[in-house]
């Protein structure tokens, strides 16, 4: 447990997050703990790094799809872009990160290299989202939890992962069991 966050001795972590990443994580629960710290040539840039600081995510495979998992993730400390890196460093980046994105859909091999093409071109940003946040509420210490589904923008690049019948309009993390705690 972090002792960052005080709130995890209630539940797993207070940031959750949900992302698509390029590709199929080979194991889910998976644990990154990989230091990071300021890219050694781009100062704009983080990296990880024997010499950076303590950081750690948590990943589980919410739903696989053709061309990427649809990923959730939690965060056990606090650090810059540290999802972003993360995920590039096992080989799975951030589908439409334009920074830590490692060659998109190039990397995606050619029977599948037509669907992560449109993919890409479908999503306008990098596909990560703050699905739930939580923490005490500052005067009577009780637990507050926010969730917030999958924002409207990257809505059709989720649409095409999936499929097209494959998640509800209105709330596609809740059908796609993003929610649940068990995992």
């Amino acid at each position: 447990r972090s002792t960052l966050f005080p709130y995890t001795t209630l539940f797993r972590s207070p940031y959750r997050y949900a992302a698509l990443a390029w590709g199929h994580l080979d194991q889910s629960p998976l644990s990154i703990a990989a230091p990071l710290g300021r890219h050694p040539q781009d100062r704009k840039r983080m990296s990880v790094s024997e010499r950076g600081r303590a950081a750690r995510t948590d990943a589980w495979v919410a739903a696989r799809f053709g061309v990427c998992d649809l990923l959730r993730l939690e965060l056990h400390t606090g650090r810059t872009h540290q999802i972003r890196v993360h995920l590039e460093h096992i080989g799975h980046p951030v589908v439409g990160d334009p920074v830590y994105g490692g060659g998109g859909a190039r990397r995606i091999t050619a029977g599948a290299r037509a669907v992560a093409d449109r993919l890409e071109r479908a999503t306008p940003r990098q596909a990560l989202h703050a699905a739930e946040l939580g923490f005490r509420h500052p005067i009577s210490g009780d637990p507050l939890v926010f969730r917030a589904e999958w924002p409207l923008d990257l809505f059709p690049a989720l649409l095409l992962a999936a499929g097209q019948d494959s998640v509800a309009p209105d709330s596609p993390l809740t059908y796609l069991h993003f929610y649940q705690r068990d995992g």
